[in-house]
């Protein structure tokens, strides 16, 4: 039989029958993915001016759209909220070229799994900015072999199509940064070009320095572009195993001989409040990197519950993006509270946070996404406790 141009939406090309509504309006037909991501563009992206200058871009409201996405951390949320705002409330106003305002560049302490680079990616859809996530490893001390610290700056300006202003008001995301830490002289009598160096390296950029790069897009072209990196908000993370140890083996020295011998956690959920400049420092980051990471916020490790509700309240969480994946073949996917309990107690177990989610859900519904294209009868799929394997 024929396809007609009616069946499908005039806009994405989905047939009718992936969709769960088409409809039409003269020769045209619109499907409703369609209008519900015109309604995001239009509150979200398109008016991003409203973002960055209007009522919407207060602390409490970014930290409010965050909710949304980010179950938990409300600590590291609200930090990183004040951080954002104060930052682009700075070079959006009068203030921009006042050196004396410093940036509030940020580091994200927090186990593996626990959200810190999805926080970040969220951040910067909320604030309709461009981003770079860069791994610290893969960076070295400019001048050696590997991707010196100024190809992430590049890779900004690529993103953006050398648009020079959108570039300047971007998000670097430097992830595994406590891998830069300075190692032991006693250990290596090497250049540590892949540690201490890197952190040198990054100091002029955090703060604020030009430059200049060639068009890649034409190499027959004499073109170069000069970026500031002054405005480009730097947001470094890592797990920093071992940290809780310095915490803890600095507060029992303070405890002796006030309280005597203490119990201390040795989570360093517990003792977040108390790092201190000196802990990071011990840990191997030198005093002039540490500096300009003046916002400092820390992430829990997810409990049960955590990933409980990031299963079944999250805006995109993973259970409505596979019910959407379902729903392409006519078919309702739906589980029952007590399957997202022992998903997340499965999570719990491999102790890799939210991570292994994903990994578990791909695992359960295998088979299911295996057999049921093939079988027009199925039209609703329940996965019940009883589905769920631990």
């Amino acid at each position: 039989m024929e396809v007609t141009k009616s069946s499908y939406c005039s806009f994405c090309g989905k047939d009718k029958k992936e969709v769960e509504h088409l409809i039409k309006n003269n020769e045209l037909y619109i499907c409703n993915e369609c209008i519900e991501l015109c309604y995001e563009i239009i509150t979200f992206g398109a008016n991003h001016q409203d973002n960055l200058y209007g009522s919407n871009f207060k602390p409490m409201n970014i930290k409010q759209h965050l909710d949304e996405y980010v179950i938990g951390q409300h600590d590291a949320k609200k930090k990183l909220s004040v951080a954002v705002y104060n930052h682009y409330k700075k070079i959006n106003s009068r203030f921009k070229s006042d050196k004396s305002m410093k940036k509030s560049n940020v580091l994200l302490i927090g186990p593996t799994g626990t959200g810190k680079t999805y926080l970040i990616e969220t951040l910067s859809k909320i604030l309709d900015v461009p981003l770079v996530i860069v791994d610290a490893t893969s960076l070295t001390q400019t001048g050696y072999a590997g991707n010196d610290v100024d190809s992430m700056i590049l890779r900004l300006l690529e993103m953006t199509n050398y648009n020079i202003e959108r570039a300047e008001k971007g998000i670097v995301y430097i992830d595994e940064i406590d891998k830069l830490s300075r190692k032991d002289a006693s250990i290596s009598s090497g250049r540590d070009i892949n540690g201490e160096g890197v952190q040198q390296s990054l100091l002029n950029i955090l703060e604020g320095t030009k430059l200049t790069f060639e068009d890649s897009r034409n190499t027959s072209s004499n073109q170069s572009f000069q970026i500031d990196t002054t405005n480009i908000l730097f947001i470094c993370s890592g797990a920093f195993d071992g940290l809780e140890r310095i915490v803890n083996s600095r507060m029992r020295k303070f405890s002796m001989g006030f309280v005597g011998n203490i119990n201390i956690d040795s989570k360093i959920k517990d003792s977040c409040p108390k790092i201190s400049y000196e802990d990071i420092l011990e840990f191997g980051l030198i005093p002039e990197f540490i500096g300009r990471l003046p916002v400092i916020a820390y992430l829990n490790p997810l409990t049960k519950d955590d990933l409980f509700q990031i299963l079944k309240c999250s805006k995109d969480s993973l259970t409505i993006q596979y019910e959407k994946l379902f729903k392409i073949d006519n078919v309702d996917l739906k589980f029952t509270d007590g399957a997202l309990e022992k998903i997340a107690q499965m999570a719990i177990n491999r102790k890799i946070g939210a991570r292994s989610l994903k990994s578990i859900l791909e695992e359960l519904l295998c088979d299911i996404m295996y057999s049921t294209p093939s079988n027009d009868k199925i039209r609703e799929i329940v996965i019940d406790e009883d589905a769920v394997e631990c």
